[in-house]
């Protein structure tokens, strides 16, 4: 479509449902914050315009004809793990939310709120923050398969707060003022805890902490 002016939000939405894609495309265009770089009808398509455009966000449908989104989503976090990827679902069903999670995306969104909702979402994920109900989130999390396994040892205790803290759902400014620390320092840890658990965002290090027994999961909070 249109390169981005300075300081706003690149976008590329990946659905083989045109009309669909092009109104979610018609909604972000009136924010003045974001800009919808191309529109993708075939996850290989997305794929090559993910790797040319380098957006901030990616957008993508679960149910594409090629592959799913969570394959999608997968190979485009393989090439450039800094590209947020928020998955669009016609249901909040569980077992593509979890794949969701493993893959490394930030978040995802139902198809019958994405009109109401896809511009907080593209900034939520552009900020480096998770789009999930902390409901939900304590949903997901008993269901992962839990292992035993090294990886996190390296974890000092103060990540393994963060850590726990994510698990609720809260944000880095809210993890800043429960813990009294700034939202910078809290940024850091969140940096540091991803790169020792391998992780491309906040949901999938949460994932791979409770699977691997780093952590439990939050019991109402």
């Amino acid at each position: 479509m249109t390169d981005p002016e300075p300081g706003t939000i690149g976008v590329l939405i990946i659905d083989d449902h045109r009309m669909f894609a092009e109104s979610l495309a018609r909604l972000l265009a009136d924010e003045e914050d974001i800009a919808v770089l191309a529109t993708a009808a075939s996850g290989s398509e997305g794929i090559k315009l993910a790797d040319r455009l380098r957006p901030q966000v990616v957008l993508v449908d679960y149910k594409m004809p090629e592959r799913d989104g969570v394959a999608i989503a997968a190979e485009i976090k393989r090439r450039d793990p800094k590209i947020m990827v928020v998955m669009l679902a016609g249901s909040a069903e569980d077992r593509v939310l979890l794949a969701a999670i493993e893959v490394g995306c930030s978040g995802f969104l139902t198809k019958d709120r994405a009109a109401a909702e896809v511009a907080d979402v593209v900034r939520v994920a552009a900020r480096g923050e998770a789009f999930i109900s902390p409901p939900l989130l304590a949903r997901l999390l008993p269901k992962l398969d839990r292992t035993h396994r090294a990886l996190g040892a390296d974890l000092s205790e103060r990540e393994r707060e963060i850590l726990a803290s994510l698990a609720r759902g809260w944000t880095n400014q809210v993890i800043a003022s429960e813990l009294h620390l700034s939202v910078n320092t809290v940024r850091n840890y969140v940096q540091s805890v991803l790169s020792k658990l391998g992780a491309h965002s906040k949901l999938e290090a949460v994932s791979t902490a409770v699977r691997e027994g780093i952590i439990d999961y939050p019991s109402g909070s």
